[in-house]
């Protein structure tokens, strides 16, 4: 069911305390923490507590909760004193989704070229 933590999940079980993560920031709703293999020297993701699969079922279904995702994703590049930021949604495996645990990349710090891939 959309919300509810999945079992298998790896970004739930970071929610839940069961896996360890670099948390930078979190809100009621949402967790956001550095990245395991940065792409970038500011690299963070920002999730959702609530777990959904995917952006657009996150926005279909909690379009608040996909707000919030928004809204935090801004604060992190903030508290990284970023001027320029991108934020990045892959919504599928041929997008490069591999945890279905809607999240957010926030990069930045470095020239992030147009358009990206």
């Amino acid at each position: 069911m959309a919300g509810e933590p999945q079992a298998d999940c790896l970004f739930c079980k970071i929610v839940a305390g069961e896996v360890p993560a670099t948390v930078v920031r979190e809100t009621e709703t949402t967790v956001a923490f550095r990245d395991i293999n940065p792409q970038a020297p500011t690299h963070v993701l920002v999730i959702p507590k609530a777990h959904y699969a995917d952006a657009a079922t996150l926005a279909s279904a909690a379009p608040g909760l996909a707000a919030d995702v928004l809204r935090e994703a801004g604060e992190v590049a903030s508290e990284d004193n970023a001027e320029s930021y991108r934020v990045v949604f892959n919504t599928g495996s041929g997008a490069g989704q591999t945890v279905f645990h809607a999240h957010a990349h926030v990069l930045a710090g470095r020239g992030l070229q147009w358009p990206p891939g």
